[in-house]
């Protein structure tokens, strides 16, 4: 009798181990960012005026209308004169780039930020189970995966996805594809890797519609460390509450609207069309819609349907119903903002669709003025700034948005797991001297001269730009 009751404790036992587990599997898995580096070039790539004055000039190409166009563009642009170039600009080599200068330009940020992330949280390279890299302009035999994985020995069953071609939205695709890995697998380190390579991609001609990115883009990039591993939750920094993907390639405008190819005289370049501000409200407003749901309270939501179903009631669609429309309250759900440095023109726009006053659009604005647009990584040095400012608290939740070619817009929010301190931070030397109340751009001083030229057929560069 005693062996019969042994018997059926342990087989009972045994089933519920087996529900048990069986709930363990089904179990939705958290994605945690357990630690994120911004990659800083070193002092001599700095971009001054005086530098960028020097490689413009070596553009033989360029007249009078395409230099008051561009100093027109980079004078708008927010940008300061302490953002990072690739090496091969102070070489002056831009317009016979090599393979081997992209390579190195991505080995330099890459090797920078992962040294730093595994110095950081004590993970060894053995530790890593899936490797996520994003340059959109860089396709390179074997792929930049295969070169992280040689440098650090990484597992040979390591899973690695090469991303390209998705342009400055590539960041969050990244994480999507990491994340959507750490929901399948237990126990699982993610590190994802986002840049762009400039190196192999200056445009030397004369067209505006292409001449536009060389304004714009500047070096930089990000190493992030993600896991599902609880025994690590209590050391992350950020939890992953949702993520949305808008993609409009179905749009013939917005396919192409931000496309590489090349100009009339066969010089190839990154083409930036004048319906981009079109295209991107479309795919911001149709991102909106979705993520609003997942980020804010439900009361928010009721509030804003009452108020709309008041306000339509009241004006229908008569003059003047959209200026007196209500608008949703996203500081509800929402206590931080990352905007993607795509230009002051993207802050301004995305601050008026949300309402966000300048204190909010602050990390953005100095993060352009500072680094530039660095594409897919821009996301995390506003993140860096909201980290070096000590304005991210324990609860707080960070709304994230990106845009890129295809026409992409994606977004995600994400909880501050607990207090951090700027300990070796990008903004950790400069933080201070921000926000900047300077408002005269150094490169308006410095080339007004150019504006006082009217004669395209006798315009002489001076000696000195």
């Amino acid at each position: 009798m005693d062996i019969l009751v042994s018997l059926f404790s342990v087989t009972v036992l045994f089933l519920i181990f087996l529900i048990w587990k069986r709930f363990e599997d089904l179990k939705e898995r958290d994605s945690y960012i357990l630690d994120y580096q911004c990659y800083k070039p070193t002092d001599d790539r700095k971009l001054s005026t005086k530098q960028c004055g020097e490689i413009i000039r070596r553009n033989k190409n360029l007249g009078l209308l395409e230099y008051k166009f561009l100093l027109k563009a980079v004078v708008s642009s927010g940008i300061g004169e302490e953002t990072y170039g690739p090496r091969i600009m102070f070489e002056g080599r831009e317009e016979k780039p090599s393979v081997k200068d992209g390579i190195l330009e991505m080995e330099a940020f890459s090797y920078d930020c992962i040294d730093k992330v595994f110095g950081r949280t004590g993970i060894q390279p053995s530790e890593i189970d899936v490797l996520v890299v994003n340059v959109s302009m860089l396709a390179s035999i074997p792929s930049l995966t295969s070169y992280i994985i040689n440098r650090y020995k990484l597992r040979e069953d390591i899973r690695s996805f090469n991303l390209t071609g998705m342009g400055c939205s590539a960041s969050l695709i990244s994480v999507d594809v990491a994340r959507n890995i750490l929901k399948t697998y237990k126990n699982v380190n993610a590190l994802v890797l986002t840049s762009e390579c400039l190196s192999t991609n200056w445009y030397n001609g004369k067209d505006k519609s292409m001449i536009l990115a060389n304004c714009l883009f500047r070096s930089g990039g990000c190493a992030i460390l993600m896991t599902n591993k609880r025994s690590l939750r209590d050391r992350a920094m950020f939890k992953l509450k949702c993520l949305q993907r808008i993609h409009h390639a179905g749009y013939d405008d917005s396919y192409g609207c931000c496309i590489e190819k090349e100009d009339e005289e066969g010089r190839p370049g990154f083409y930036l069309s004048r319906s981009l501000p079109k295209v991107a409200t479309r795919a911001f407003v149709d991102n909106l819609k979705l993520i609003t749901p997942k980020i804010l309270p439900a009361w928010e939501l009721v509030r804003y349907g009452i108020l709309t179903l008041v306000h339509n009631m009241r004006h229908g669609s008569g003059k003047g119903a959209e200026d007196a429309k209500p608008m949703i309250n996203f500081r509800t759900g929402v206590d931080h903002f990352c905007i993607h440095t795509g230009g002051k023109a993207v802050i301004d726009g995305i601050g008026n669709s949300l309402r966000l006053n300048e204190y909010e659009l602050e990390p953005a604005r100095m993060t352009l003025h500072r680094f530039g647009n660095t594409s897919a990584s821009s996301l995390w040095y506003v993140l860096s700034y909201l980290e070096a400012k000590k304005r991210l608290k324990k609860g707080h939740k960070v709304l994230m948005f990106s845009f890129g070619a295809g026409f992409q817009c994606h977004s995600c929010l994400w909880e501050v797991m607990r207090d951090l301190p700027a300990i070796g931070n990008v903004w950790e030397e400069c933080i201070d001297r921000y926000p900047h109340n300077n408002q005269l751009s150094p490169f308006m001083q410095k080339f007004a001269w150019i504006n006082e030229q009217d004669d395209p057929d006798n315009f002489v560069i001076m000696e000195e730009l």
